[in-house]
């Protein structure tokens, strides 16, 4: 009886088919994270931070270096959005695969072109990125090929799950050219419509959108505002032609309400990446949710 059971237990690991290996992910950004899980839900993914933090700024915890000691694949933006803390991760994780260069390490920016690069950098000109604007997670035309980079990479980790990623990449890309033709004809309704913005957060949406950012109330990027750059953003000739003001929820917004209360402009206050709940859930949601809201503010304009 034993020799037959043994016997079954044979046949039955002999049919069944292999089991495919599940990626431990770390993601520095929700976005990341979000697009991960859409390619591969049962990935362990630790997402480093949320809509309420500057992702310029992170402390480089022991618990977020244990995380990346763990991972097989660490997605990223890139573009020195990270440059202040995933450096000493990555070197005190003691994860080679992780390391510059190598397999397990992906950044998002590198996959696709950046607007506004620049040739020369320097400390004067406040928090500004060479390679160009590293918020690319809001362009609804990057993203796809994003995706698609992302998830031939995890298929080269994860050989034995190619084809359900690459099965799941192609229904996320349905699903994402569907919203994408909605927010299209969101696009005419906006276009022409003035904000004053406050960074660059939101700027590649606001470009797709045709949506022209008139005003910023950082005096150089990076920089909160002081009271003597709030008094001529007051003055600036552009500020009457703007029909509302838009932060990010990881930002004061004490600047955006003094602005409001000295103009009568409204003041939206969004999140400029994935949250843990809806509805900004997932980053379609985050788009359908933000262009939303810039709807409802050009109504009331």
């Amino acid at each position: 009886m034993a020799s037959k059971g043994w016997l079954a237990g044979l046949v039955l690991a002999l049919v069944a088919p292999a089991a495919q290996a599940s990626l431990n992910v770390f993601a520095c950004e929700p976005e990341w994270g979000d697009l991960a899980r859409s390619l591969m839900p049962d990935a362990d993914i630790t997402v480093a931070t949320t809509a309420w933090q500057d992702p310029h700024y992170v402390e480089a915890r022991p618990s977020l270096i244990a995380a990346v000691h763990r991972a097989d694949l660490v997605v990223c933006t890139g573009a020195s959005l990270e440059v202040g803390w995933l450096p000493t991760l990555l070197q005190k994780s003691a994860n080679r695969q992780v390391q510059e260069g190598g397999p397990g390490l992906f950044y998002a920016a590198e996959q696709v072109p950046l607007h506004q690069p620049h040739d020369h950098v320097d400390r004067s000109m406040g928090d500004v990125h060479p390679e160009g604007d590293p918020h690319v997670h809001l362009n609804p035309d990057a993203v796809p090929v994003i995706a698609e980079a992302l998830a031939n990479h995890m298929g080269q980790l994860a050989p034995d799950s190619t084809s359900d990623i690459q099965r799941r990449y192609l229904s996320w890309r349905v699903d994402w050219n569907l919203h994408r033709d909605q927010w299209r004809q969101a696009a005419q309704r906006l276009e022409g419509f003035e904000l004053v913005v406050q960074h660059t957060s939101f700027n590649y949406l606001l470009r797709w959108l045709g949506v022209k950012p008139v005003v910023d109330l950082e005096p150089k990027p990076g920089l909160p505002p002081s009271a003597s750059h709030l008094s001529r953003v007051l003055g600036h000739d552009r500020l009457e032609q703007a029909d509302g003001i838009l932060v990010a929820t990881y930002q004061d917004d004490r600047p955006a309400r003094w602005l409001s209360e000295q103009t009568g402009l409204p003041v939206l206050v969004l999140p400029a990446t994935v949250t843990d709940g809806a509805p900004t859930k997932t980053l379609p949601d985050l788009i359908d949710h933000l262009i939303r809201q810039l709807e409802g503010l050009a109504d009331d304009a």
